[in-house]
């Protein structure tokens, strides 16, 4: 018997998808290097954490609990939560990866936003689904358009809130009115991996939502605020039926040892949060009034990064910028495959390198 194919093939598909890929980590022949591509938080985990991780060593040749019982248990604490309302993951991206995977197949639709994050997308094909795409204004969230975007089609629509990479955020009344204006059957996603940080009155992460309908989910992480992103820790709270769907096809120990002892210490030190917090805060108005007054253009965010809109001008654009700042040793984001050509992403960092970057943006934009 022969075949005309020579090798495996993968299923109609999925070399469609364009793989995610991370921001840079490295500047060649650069002697310090300077990170601020990823969001990582610059203060690292809580001392408690640490503590708690390492302690987890002593045990390694035990499996994990496959409930993460501990790690439910406080986020439950310290949120005011159910823990029967918690699955926690390898970090939120599994648990959009689930969500896609249990209520998305072929023929379904799920709604994502232009400059929305590039997992969802990612998920959604990988699912067999077709992603919507819906504009937005000023690099924000249109609902609007999301609504009007809803066919019979769709089963999901994916909203980061607050977003990235722009920092904006979507306020808690157009976020009824989106939920309000879904059917039933449409699950809504709200990703906030970046709630910790929001100081708006406006604002809600999703809990409120989540706790009164049947149809809305929010995902959270532990790799921003909470500096545990190399234990990839993420969780998800929801409704008792998605949790209980979620549960049926999660690997069974899908959360190690150290990263469920970690997240735990680490969600309740609610001090070392706290400052990790005011330390954003003062940072994020200071960098955004720095290179605003260099002329460049921020778009306001309330998160725990900028982005960086650069003039249309020859030697002043994104990618000029992103190799000049290389060159001394501080790597942004480049964010060409969220839509914007000629913009960085800039982590806020310690100190040292915010204050460098400024000076480094300073010499680009008058040489």
């Amino acid at each position: 018997m022969s075949s005309a194919t020579t090798h495996p093939i993968p299923r109609p598909g999925i070399l469609d998808i364009a793989a995610y890929v991370p921001g840079k980590e490295t500047a060649p022949g650069v002697e310090k290097v300077y990170k601020l591509s990823s969001n990582e938080t610059p203060l690292g985990a809580s001392p408690k954490a640490l503590a708690a991780f390492q302690a987890a060593a002593a045990s390694l040749e035990r499996y994990p609990d496959g409930q993460a019982h501990e790690l439910r248990a406080a986020i439950a604490e310290v949120y005011g939560l159910n823990a029967a309302n918690i699955l926690c993951g390898n970090g939120s991206d599994e648990l959009l990866g689930l969500l896609a995977h249990v209520y998305l197949g072929p023929g379904d639709e799920a709604i994502i936003t232009e400059h929305g994050f590039l997992v969802y997308k990612i998920q959604i094909m990988a699912a067999g689904a077709t992603p919507v795409t819906v504009k937005e204004v000023d690099c924000r969230v249109d609902v609007d358009a999301i609504l009007a975007a809803v066919t019979e089609k769709t089963k999901m629509v994916f909203l980061a809130n607050p977003a990235n990479p722009t920092g904006t955020f979507v306020p808690v009344a157009d976020v009824r009115r989106l939920h309000a204006g879904l059917p039933k059957s449409v699950v809504l996603v709200l990703d906030a991996a970046y709630a910790e940080y929001v100081r708006r009155n406006d604002y809600e992460a999703g809990i409120e939502l989540v706790s009164s309908n049947d149809n809305v989910v929010m995902t959270r992480t532990f790799s921003k605020i909470y500096g545990l992103a190399a234990l990839r820790i993420g969780w998800v709270y929801g409704p008792l039926a998605i949790i209980d769907a979620l549960n049926r096809v999660r690997g069974p120990f899908n959360l190690n040892a150290p990263a469920i002892a970690a997240g735990a210490a680490a969600v309740r030190d609610r001090a070392f949060t706290a400052e990790a917090v005011d330390f954003n805060a003062h940072w994020l108005d200071r960098l955004t009034d720095a290179l605003s007054a260099l002329g460049l253009r921020v778009t306001p965010s309330v998160a725990n990064f900028v982005l960086i809109h650069f003039p249309d001008i020859d030697g002043k654009r994104a990618a000029e910028a992103d190799e000049f700042l290389s060159r001394r040793g501080y790597i942004l984001r480049a964010v060409r495959g969220y839509g914007f050509p000629n913009a960085l992403r800039l982590s806020i960092g310690t100190p040292e390198a915010n204050d460098g970057v400024v000076a480094a943006l300073t010499d680009f934009m008058r040489a």
